[in-house]
């Protein structure tokens, strides 16, 4: 429930018993919005308020079911939204005002994009009467987003919004999911429409989420894998999205082929299975990478042969046969050629072919000596770092993992520490990795970490991240204290930017070009404290939150253990040297074979 005083009757209730005869009375648009939302079980809603919303957020205030989150920029709206639906499965919902409050939010539109994320928005619009005349406060929101997002609706009569609204949430989490815009003019919120809700129909002709593979298409694929040699399974964030991470067990069990996942996948099969490669790609582990370039049979399950993941395409999986599984038929070819495409839903596709293979025979290649190869090298070449005197951030991370038991909710921001959290904590379940993968976009890992602690309040939640991204947005400690969503911040604080700083190191002769944070004179870490910038701890003290700054390796693990402790906001500052390096590493359009194991 909101927060605020609620002052007024609901016009939505008594709207509400009126509509159950056959002369409903008219509502204004903002009372049909809230009531639309209420009816798609929405409980949450992130929104920032303007001129051009105003009138939703005054209904908002009457809905008993609703609770509006107030973040205190528009990224923070949409990265909460994410962590909500990255964490459940649910829409995430989130609101802004016209102009720049739609722009601010764009970005988190075509991240939901870029990583198949249900996501409604919903932006504030000026009268339909001043769209194109360059009003105060007016984007074309439509144009902006129509390449990032899978509809968006520009809605023109008060009457459409319980259409447009049921129609927005079914786009955005059927099918391959993804965000959905709304964008509102001001004068449809204020019409007057008399609604029968039971009527309120869908109108999508030729929009078939749900695409079964055909058993004829299934069997193809076991006779595949009966005969491969080297098979390998690559599995990505499409199992998750699909909730077919229990299937996947079962038929990676029944076939016994290695398996190796995207960073999206990370979760959706247990990093402690005995056939689990982990997460492969560009700073991925050397077996996952091995393995799919070395292999005979490639089987791609809701995955999309990334840039990251296949580096030269040419030289990606260069032997193998590829059967391709996925909902939606344009990743077909489009990065890697498939010899068995099969269009069709993750969880149908698994399930059917264990159903067959138990029925019918499936006979499980021997791959033994494939077995010995593959996990060999994962036992040689496991996720590791050297020594230093000073604190590591893998080791730190580690240690982490060990304390929480693999149970916490991570979240990460983009950078040297996002890589470091998906190598140093095991994930054995899905949606407990959250990150911006396909978009990469620093700033991320706070507001999604307060999205997530709301969907999931008896959970840790845990955003590790770097000193670069965390200031980015910054001010949504301030949401975690006025709102009480108690999160843990991890910072990873080496004064850099240090994935570019890192690349800076390997190709660039260790130049820097505008990648330090602090005085580039008078360089702040481990071996000078009093050069640290900014300061942390004042910063986290001036927004009410609890926080530590250790420079100390030894002390690290109590402060891990007092940080979780906590049950309040709390930010511990881990003081490490630029120096480290995240390794493995592929470096840009080159091939497995070419992977950098350490850089010492």
């Amino acid at each position: 429930m909101n927060t605020q005083t609620k002052t007024q009757p609901s016009a939505i209730s008594s709207n509400s018993a009126a509509r159950t005869t056959s002369d409903p009375l008219p509502m204004k648009g903002a009372e049909i919005i809230v009531k639309a939302l209420e009816r798609e079980g929405v409980d949450h809603i992130f929104a920032y308020p303007g001129a051009a919303t105003m009138e939703i957020h005054h209904t908002l205030l009457r809905s008993k079911q609703i609770r509006t989150i107030l973040p205190r920029n528009e990224q923070g709206v949409g990265y909460m939204a994410h962590g909500y639906a990255r964490t459940t499965g649910k829409t995430g919902v989130c609101m802004v005002t016209s102009g720049p409050g739609a722009t601010n939010l764009v970005t988190c539109i075509a991240d939901a994009w870029m990583d198949s994320i249900p996501l409604v928005a919903f932006t504030g619009q000026v009268t339909q009467d001043k769209i194109g005349k360059t009003a105060f406060q007016e984007t074309d929101v439509i144009g902006v987003t129509m390449p990032i997002c899978k509809h968006n609706y520009l809605v023109k009569k008060t009457e459409d919004l319980p259409r447009i609204i049921r129609e927005a949430f079914h786009l955005a989490n059927s099918g391959r999911p993804g965000p959905v815009v709304i964008d509102l003019p001001k004068d449809v919120q204020l019409g007057f429409a008399a609604i029968e809700w039971d009527k309120v129909e869908m109108d999508l002709p030729g929009y078939k989420p749900f695409i079964e593979a055909s058993d004829g298409e299934l069997r193809s694929a076991l006779s595949m894998i009966e005969k491969a040699e080297r098979p390998v399974l690559y599995i990505g964030g499409g199992i998750i999205s699909a909730g077919a991470h229990e299937e996947l067990l079962a038929f990676a069990e029944m076939t016994g082929m290695p398996v190796a996942t995207t960073l999206m996948g990370v979760g959706a099969f247990p990093d402690n299975h005995p056939q689990a490669l982990r997460w492969f790609g560009m700073h991925g582990g050397v077996a996952g990478n091995w393995a799919v370039y070395e292999c005979d049979l490639l089987m791609a399950v809701g995955a999309r042969f990334d840039d990251r993941i296949t580096g030269a395409i040419d030289k990606f999986a260069p032997g193998a046969k590829i059967i391709h599984i996925d909902i939606d038929k344009g990743e077909h070819h489009k990065n890697k050629f498939a010899h068995l495409p099969i269009h069709g839903d993750a969880k149908h596709a698994l399930s059917r072919l264990c159903e067959i293979g138990h029925s019918e025979g499936f006979a499980r290649p021997d791959i033994s000596t494939w077995e010995k190869k593959v996990y060999g090298w994962r036992r040689e070449h496991p996720f590791r770092f050297g020594e230093s005197q000073y604190i590591q951030a893998q080791q730190a991370i580690a240690e982490l993992n060990a304390q929480t038991k693999g149970e916490a909710i991570i979240t990460t921001g983009v950078g040297q520490h996002q890589m470091w959290a998906a190598q140093f904590c095991t994930f054995n379940r899905p949606r407990s990795f959250i990150s911006s993968l396909g978009l990469g976009t620093m700033g991320f890992g706070l507001p999604a970490a307060l999205g997530a602690k709301i969907a999931h309040p008896d959970k840790q939640v845990i955003d590790i991240d770097g000193d670069g991204s965390l200031l980015m947005n910054l001010q949504e400690m301030a949401t975690s204290m006025m709102e009480k969503i108690p999160v843990k911040v991890m910072l990873i604080n080496n004064q850099h930017l240090g994935m570019v700083m890192q690349w800076e190191d390997l190709f660039y002769n260790r130049n820097r070009g505008q990648t330090v944070l602090c005085d580039t004179h008078n360089l702040g870490g481990p071996e000078n404290p009093a050069a640290l910038y900014p300061d942390w701890q004042t910063i986290a003290k001036g927004f009410g939150w609890k926080g530590r700054r250790v420079i100390r390796k030894e002390e690290v693990a109590e402060a891990i253990a007092e940080m979780l402790a906590s049950e309040e906001s709390y930010i511990l500052e881990l003081i490490c040297p630029e120096t480290e390096h995240v390794m493995p590493f592929i470096p840009a359009g080159k091939s497995a074979k070419d992977i950098i194991i350490s850089s010492r």
